[in-house]
């Protein structure tokens, strides 16, 4: 199954400064999760395994690790005309770098002349979720729309966090309104919810090419599709619906899996999204085998657990362990392990996520904390016992009371 007459678009170029230091030297996108992953896997599993195989990413803040990422994990077949490339920020429009999320698809409208589909697929690089996209373009043909957006159904005292859509009963967009604050309409036949914007949009293209250019010639607009380019389709009177990711399913889902979706914007969240995958039945399954997650594949050995000595075992309690680990007669306990990391004798780490090429020495603690990779932690070390101590050594302590030690760092 290939869908021939969509092109791809994903955004990628986030400089997700709620998760800083985790993107000190890198974009959201870029960022590891669950151990062997990064957050824009999930997005790109989503087409491939939908069956798109035409798929631009948007690059631009801090891009390195990403560009070498798609590059080395993400090889279609040119042969096939498949590909996921790389569309780096080019100024192709003046000296200004992307200036809103419509003026990143202005810059590279010449993807899309050149490639002439007739649907453009325009979606976010920096959420966690699985979503057979392919029911979402059904949708989008069924309806005859100009301009289609996923939502997913969210409680009303949660709205002001989100972009918030309502609907009229054929599910057709009549108003949009960026974190309101004041209570918005329910979904109809739903009380109690309203929609959020899951900032993922199909788009008729024509349709897309022709506000593009409009919006690219307002000067006081942010160039933003949520602000700018979707209020303005609207006013026109354009055919805009919106798709109830409730109702998407996909190969293999469970039941806790329908409707998953999260933003893991914040230290917390992702913190929370990671130690979720920890549960005996997760909302998120990394195993399914009718929905693969595919990523770069390391070359390293299998992980290995040695010692069993008296109080000196390598053990792990619900934990996910990469590739490469060796878990030296330390503990692990509700733990996220990216490959080639180390736990020395009599060491204990839980609640945590450590990222790769971490280190933990002899004798050490660490609770509720998250590594960046090349970390070597001495021996005798606590890290997420005392805010204060980890504050003075330079960490980042989130307002749930997670530490993060940058990566690099030296201790």
């Amino acid at each position: 199954m290939s869908i021939e007459d969509a092109l791809v678009m994903i955004l990628a170029g986030g400089e997700g400064k709620r998760l800083y230091p985790l993107t000190k030297d890198r974009a959201k996108p870029a960022v590891p999760f669950g151990g062997r992953y990064r957050i824009i896997d999930f997005v790109i599993n989503n087409f491939i395994n939908s069956g798109f195989y035409k798929i631009k990413v948007l690059t631009q803040y801090k891009s390195d690790s990403l560009n070498k990422h798609i590059t080395r994990g993400w090889a279609l077949s040119p042969f096939l005309n498949q590909y996921v490339d790389l569309a780096p920020a080019q100024m192709r429009t003046g000296s200004d770098w992307y200036r809103g999320t419509a003026d990143a698809i202005y810059q590279n409208m010449f993807h899309i002349l050149d490639e002439d589909p007739r649907y453009v697929c325009i979606f976010g690089g920096d959420h966690i979720y699985k979503m057979q996209v392919n029911q979402m373009l059904d949708f989008h043909k069924e309806k005859c729309a100009d301009l289609s957006i996923s939502a997913i159904p969210i409680p009303i005292e949660e709205a002001s966090e989100f972009g918030i859509m309502e609907v009229d009963d054929e599910w057709r967009l009549i108003n949009f309104v960026e974190k309101p604050q004041t209570p918005p309409k329910e979904i109809p036949g739903i009380p109690g919810m309203c929609l959020a914007s899951m900032g993922n949009y199909i788009f008729d293209k024509e349709i897309l090419l022709t506000a593009l250019e409009k919006d690219f010639n307002i000067k006081e607009s942010n160039h933003d599709f949520g602000k700018n380019v979707i209020p303005m389709l609207l006013n026109e009177g354009k055919n805009i619906y919106v798709y109830n990711f409730a109702d998407n399913s996909f190969l293999g889902m469970s039941d806790s899996e329908r409707g998953y979706w999260r933003d893991v914007g914040s230290i917390d969240a992702y913190w929370q999204a990671n130690m979720d995958l920890l549960a005996y039945t997760p909302e998120l399954n990394l195993y399914s085998k009718e929905w693969p997650l595919r990523t770069f594949n390391y070359n390293y050995p299998p992980a290995k657990f040695v010692w069993e000595e008296g109080d000196r075992v390598g053990m792990a309690t619900n934990s996910m362990v990469s590739e490469g680990c060796i878990i030296s007669g330390g503990g692990l306990s509700h733990c996220v392990l990216s490959p080639k990391v180390r736990i020395n004798s009599y060491s204990s780490v839980t609640d945590s996520i450590l990222m790769e090429n971490v280190e933990v020495g002899r004798y050490s603690q660490i609770r509720k904390a998250i590594i960046d990779k090349n970390v070597v932690i001495p021996p005798h070390t606590k890290i997420g016992f005392d805010k204060e101590e980890d504050l003075k050594r330079g960490f980042h302590v989130s307002a749930g009371g997670v530490t993060v030690v940058p990566k690099g760092a030296i201790l």
